[in-house]
């Protein structure tokens, strides 16, 4: 029997309950990353899908986004850009505050890593509310560089993060391997 991409990354992520506070279903990727079969496939379908949208460049959001991003970086001969939280980047950057749950925080790019002739990947690992995602279009944008597109491992659909995003995307592609 033949097995999925879909299927082998679903099958290395382990759910642990009440993490990281009661009520919350955690999704672990660690077991995903540990598997060099579940790993690589991962990887090689999201490098694809720079090649399919034509970016010239992959951003990757703190923390497991760059943990994602990097390694496609390499595989899709592209360079990469971390989106980080604010105050972790040395030199002149740019700044993208947002809403959670409870307050707000703020991420950050180098202002010369990204310009108007790059095309840009997102990667992370989960899109739930997506307001991480929807600042980091914003902070790309602001930086003169265009959106390829938004690429996550896993979406969770029941927390509205893909309507979220429809008005920022402005076009642009948004995809998940696993949507739960």
């Amino acid at each position: 029997m033949t097995v999925t991409v879909q299927e082998l990354l679903l099958s290395r992520i382990r759910d642990v309950p009440d993490h990281p506070k009661p009520g919350v279903l955690f999704k672990d990727i660690t077991p995903l990353l540990a598997d060099p079969e579940a790993f690589t496939a991962l990887t090689e379908a999201l490098s694809a899908l720079c090649a399919t949208h034509g970016a010239t460049k992959v951003v990757g959001l703190e923390a497991r986004g760059f943990i994602l991003a990097a390694p496609v970086a390499v595989r899709a001969g592209l360079g990469f850009v971390p989106v980080r939280k604010a105050g972790k980047l040395p030199g002149a950057t740019l700044s993208q505050a947002y809403a959670l749950e409870y307050g707000t925080a703020e991420i950050e790019v180098h202002a010369e890593d990204l310009g108007a002739d790059d095309r840009v990947m997102v990667i992370d690992d989960v899109l739930a509310t997506g307001g991480t995602a929807e600042a980091s279009l914003e902070l790309i944008r602001r930086a003169g560089a265009d959106v390829a597109g938004v690429a996550m491992l896993m979406e969770l659909g029941f927390l509205g993060g893909r309507v979220r995003l429809e008005p920022v995307l402005r076009g642009a592609p948004l995809e998940a391997l696993i949507t739960l």
